[in-house]
């Protein structure tokens, strides 16, 4: 009889099959420093990567400074991310974070959970998109794709996004954090779609429990 794996085993050797499968697996948006990520992030909100990437080409060729967002008027930030849907809202989270960043962090963007989750428009989804990626601090991204990914692999019976972090925070290493959520979304695109799932191509197919999921 074949021994059963534990929990950890199992989530190691899901993370080995993923990281072969995509070996290039990291964060899509365009960056090249912390507040240039948290912009992207925020603009990411129910909007392709891709689009994103188009948008802050422009964007961050305007304002390179967390004053640069803080003084802009709404309307011309409107203007400039109008494509990625929801610009009215994403214009008044960028603009109140960055003036928020200015007056209480001396125009740095924080570096800690705590310190991040305080912004508006900032929550604990892009707090650990900006701290796994800018900051190289371990930090699990919770997207509708890891969402649905985890949720499929039994990793959790949970929902909420909150509540589905920190059960992937007790069964995964922590210095494995950022790449896993990577791996997963990479996953969840190319792979294990919300519909018509590429079962019979998943490398981690063996390790799934919900392998009779309706191909249709």
């Amino acid at each position: 009889m074949s021994r059963v794996c534990t929990p950890q085993e199992r989530i190691k050797n899901i993370i080995t099959h993923l990281k072969k499968r995509y070996p290039d697996a990291q964060c899509a948006l365009d960056f090249s420093n912390p507040l240039e990520l948290m912009v992207a992030t925020i603009l990411s909100a129910q909007c392709t990567d891709e689009r994103v990437n188009k948008v802050t080409k422009d964007l961050f060729g305007k304002y390179k400074k967390v004053e640069d967002y803080a003084k802009v008027k709404p309307e011309v930030l409107e203007h400039t991310i109008r494509s990625t849907g929801f610009y009215r809202n994403k214009a008044k989270s960028i603009i109140s974070c960055c003036k928020e960043i200015v007056e209480t962090h001396g125009g740095k963007v924080p570096s800690t959970m705590e310190e991040l989750v305080q912004l508006g428009g900032i929550g604990r989804k892009t707090a650990n998109v900006i701290l796994g990626n800018a900051f190289g601090v371990p930090g699990i991204v919770v997207d509708t794709h890891v969402k649905r990914v985890t949720y499929r692999l039994g990793l959790t019976s949970n929902q909420d996004p909150v509540k589905i972090e920190y059960d992937l925070m007790e069964l995964v290493p922590q210095k494995e954090w950022t790449q896993f959520s990577h791996l997963l979304i990479f996953h969840g695109r190319y792979t294990c779609m919300a519909r018509k799932p590429l079962c019979d191509e998943c490398v981690i197919e063996s390790l799934c429990p919900k392998v009779g999921i309706k191909k249709s």
